[in-house]
């Protein structure tokens, strides 16, 4: 009898397949393997390998087709509709609306479409916990640090299955094999219950955990106390959010005991413990010496211009492994079929006929308008920015020749723009420094108008919008021969240094208003991209300049900050729907350039692909009919 498959009904209605009449039944014989799991607690060897099963239901965050935060928003648009060999992720069809209750995408819950089995996580967490005291042959440090790294995998997976499905049942431990019906038929805990327990089992892990990692050889990507507070803090923040903080929409949300699920009372104290908790992390983070990364190039014959260096400092800080900056980066998930996936065919056109390089992960024009103008603000904001005319024409200088080529005709929305626009998209004209072409002064050229070397060529790889992600790719990769394509590369970056200063940032305003302090975090992440702090920018170039006195304009340019600086790093998904702000947002066209077309004129005009559609239900996805079926205690998501 397979023990793996006995445990699951263990564990509950939560994946609950079989009948629960059946089950019961089922229940009453005792498997034969039931040693496998005393056995793996004999020894320390084999209690370390149960160690590393709890980590292998990580959720795979740097592959597209199982990261709802990549494909399931609007930072992407992919081909559609889909040809053989073309990405086809299951979060992409939620984008595109197709989410359902038969066969849920991304579903987390029972672990299909692309979804980890994270109940079985939580279960195999659970285990490890009931059993780790048996093995004789460890020290006890070892064994308070693996408790404490089980523990915060137990909070983490919590906490991803809370923000995809709002209030879940708590596995807080595994029932017993002579649980009855009634006990098996579990109930979703409302949402503040979920986030004390999320955060009681990061507290209890926080202070047995490693503070950096000595040996760097086996242990890189374990969790380690500066990574359970900064995740700590983003649950917090995510808990404060309005989101979960006083959301009416779900008053009648109320299951069959008369428990509310929502409180529908905003509650500010949560802001102060938000921010509380970033500080902690923030401080602890810093004395262990990680700061915003700096690109510092080797010996080079030519100097790099010092746009080209900030810009690698944007592009390095995610894609150089193990950098200052990483708080936390994901082993279980490396980022080498996701660079392939944004590398354009024909980048570099010596190699035009590489077949390697796929080139389909295409932002759209709005994510090509998020980012700031050259004085770092919004182009509908900066006074001395022509937005009206944004859709025309406009030729490259020869002081432009780092991003854009010096000549070149190309739209003037991609002209004056900060350099965290040049690191992040890649378009028709634009310089893309790399490829082992250490001479910025002859980087390669982005050349995308039909026709030319990057151009819709092949049906299956190519850019539906005229854009591409460059900040996911590793400048020192080579594009060779034939197929021949090197790819430097890299573990995902859970969390990063400047994603906890943001989320501090926002906190301070949320709890105070604009304050000094608030403004001072925001303003690491802008001068490290080169731009004038907040007050400068907007005392000087702003239509409205007092905006960034007010809370509510603060807060709107937080949001901004942080949608700009972690772009397509799986996190403005999660932010818009915290916010309340996706229902507007997600809602509106996915655009791109007329791709048909070989002139400038005729190629920069605005062409739509699709409209997203986003309603109050898809805040929460939802759960696969089959298990309210099994357990008429589980209330489906709301609106499903």
């Amino acid at each position: 009898m397979n023990i793996k498959y006995t445990w699951r009904i263990i564990v509950g209605a939560i994946l609950v397949l079989p009948l629960l009449n059946s089950c019961k039944k089922y229940l009453d014989v005792v498997p034969d393997s039931i040693a496998t799991i005393e056995n793996a607690f004999t020894m320390r060897k084999e209690a370390e390998k149960y160690l590393f099963t709890c980590y292998s239901y990580m959720p795979a965050t740097g592959n597209p087709s199982a990261n709802p935060g990549i494909t399931s928003g609007d930072e992407l648009s992919l081909i559609y509709p889909f040809v053989a060999s073309a990405l086809q992720p299951p979060p992409y069809h939620i984008a595109r609306g197709f989410q359902n209750v038969v066969d849920p995408y991304a579903n987390y819950w029972d672990g299909t479409q692309q979804g980890k089995k994270l109940f079985l996580g939580l279960r195999d967490c659970n285990i490890f916990l009931e059993n780790i005291h048996k093995v004789p042959d460890i020290n006890t440090d070892d064994r308070r640090r693996w408790i404490a790294e089980v523990k915060f995998l137990k909070a983490y997976y919590h906490f991803y299955l809370l923000r995809n499905y709002g209030p879940i049942p708590l596995i807080k431990e595994n029932l017993p094999l002579e649980a009855s019906n009634e006990a098996v038929r579990v109930y979703r805990d409302p949402v503040d219950s979920c986030f004390a327990y999320i955060v009681q089992l990061m507290d209890e892990a926080k202070d047995d955990l490693p503070v950096t990692i000595t040996n760097e050889t086996d242990e890189l990507g374990r969790i380690t106390k500066p990574i359970c507070l900064a995740i700590k803090a983003k649950i917090l923040v995510t808990a404060a959010s309005p989101l979960f903080n006083g959301n009416a929409d779900y008053s009648s949300y109320i299951d069959n005991r008369g428990i509310k699920l929502f409180n529908t009372t905003k509650d500010d104290t949560k802001w102060a413990k938000a921010a509380e908790a970033c500080k902690e992390a923030v401080d602890l983070c810093h004395e262990v010496g990680l700061k915003l990364f700096i690109f510092k190039p080797d010996a080079l014959a030519t100097p790099l211009a010092p746009e080209t260096v900030t810009q690698m400092s944007l592009r390095s800080a995610v894609t150089e492994k193990w950098n200052s900056e990483i708080i936390w980066a994901n082993t279980n998930s490396m980022s080498n079929p996701l660079q392939i996936l944004n590398i354009p065919r024909g980048l570099d056109p010596a190699q035009a006929g590489n077949t390697a390089p796929r080139g389909q992960m295409a932002p759209p024009l709005k994510m090509a308008e998020l980012f700031y103008t050259k004085n770092g603000l919004p182009i509908s904001e900066d006074r001395t920015w022509d937005y009206t005319g944004r859709y025309g024409l406009r030729t490259a200088l020869n002081s432009e020749r780092f991003n854009i080529e010096e000549g070149y005709t190309t739209a003037a929305l991609h002209f004056d723009r900060e350099n965290r626009f040049y690191a992040n998209i890649a378009f028709d004209g634009g310089k893309w420094y790399g490829y082992g072409i250490p001479d910025d002064t002859k980087s390669i050229t982005l050349k995308a108008k039909k026709g030319q070397a990057s151009s819709a060529q092949v049906n299956f790889s190519y850019s539906t919008t005229g854009y591409w992600v460059k900040k996911l790719v590793n400048y020192q990769n080579i594009i060779g021969a034939n197929s021949t394509l090197t790819i430097r590369d890299y573990p995902w970056p859970e969390v990063r240094l400047a994603d906890l200063y943001l989320l501090y940032a926002e906190a301070l305003n949320e709890k105070d208003g604009p304050t000094a302090d608030a403004l001072s975090w925001i303003n690491l992440v802008r001068t490290r991209a080169a731009i004038p702090s907040v007050e400068t920018a907007w005392t000087t170039y702003a239509k409205n300049p007092a905006a960034y006195q007010t809370k509510d304009g603060l807060r709107k340019i937080i949001h901004q900050e942080r949608l700009i600086e972690l772009a397509f790093e799986g996190h403005r998904f999660y932010d818009l729907r915290r916010w309340k702000e996706a229902m507007s947002v997600l809602n509106q066209p996915i655009t791109g350039w007329d791709l048909e077309q070989a002139t400038p004129e005729a190629y920069y005009r605005v062409r739509p692909i699709y409209t997203m559609t986003f309603s109050l239900k898809d805040y929460f996805w939802p759960i696969r009919e089959n298990n309210l079926t099994v357990n008429r205690n589980l209330l489906q998501s709301p609106g499903w």
